[in-house]
């Protein structure tokens, strides 16, 4: 039994506690098979997607500091995730036009091929674990998540 279903079993009335557990749940559901996914289908993690996703909507290229405020980790993280991927060939790291203290990371041609496949599957996946929800129930959902976060900022901005 997950912390949920006994959160409902002995907690009657604590519905946004058991609400935010739900969520919880499901978000660490469809990671986990996320991360597993990608194991076993490509041989790579979660984070290596995660860098080249943040790559592949950078354009031209992103700071170090731009990569790890999109990904919400640290530069350490970013920098020796960064450092793996371009020895294998599927970023590149170039000076800055506009630092020339600063570098700018980019997809090479490969890191773009590569990133496409990974891409693909995992918009796949997930249609896959949301696919017992009907499109209304998805639409549904996403708008009542929208408001959750609404509710969830406006609180954050008055503290």
């Amino acid at each position: 039994m997950d912390a949920e279903t006994a959160l409902a079993d002995a907690a009657p009335g604590k519905d946004s506690l058991r609400l935010w557990l739900r969520l919880l749940t499901c978000a660490n559901l469809v990671e986990a098979e996320i991360r597993r996914r990608l194991r076993v289908e490509f041989g790579t993690t979660l984070p290596r997607f995660d860098l080249l996703a943040a790559l592949d909507r950078g354009g031209e290229g992103l700071t170090l500091g731009d990569v790890s405020r999109r990904m919400m980790v640290s530069n350490g993280n970013v920098t020796g995730l960064a450092a793996r991927l371009e020895a294998e060939g599927l970023v590149e790291r170039r000076l800055d036009a506009g630092d020339r203290r600063a570098f700018r990371l980019r997809l090479t041609a490969r890191g773009a091929r590569e990133f496409a496949k990974q891409s693909a599957a995992h918009e796949q996946w997930i249609a896959e674990l949301l696919g017992s929800l009907a499109e209304a129930e998805r639409a549904q959902l996403h708008r009542l998540l929208g408001r959750a976060k609404t509710s969830i900022r406006d609180r954050l901005d008055t503290e």
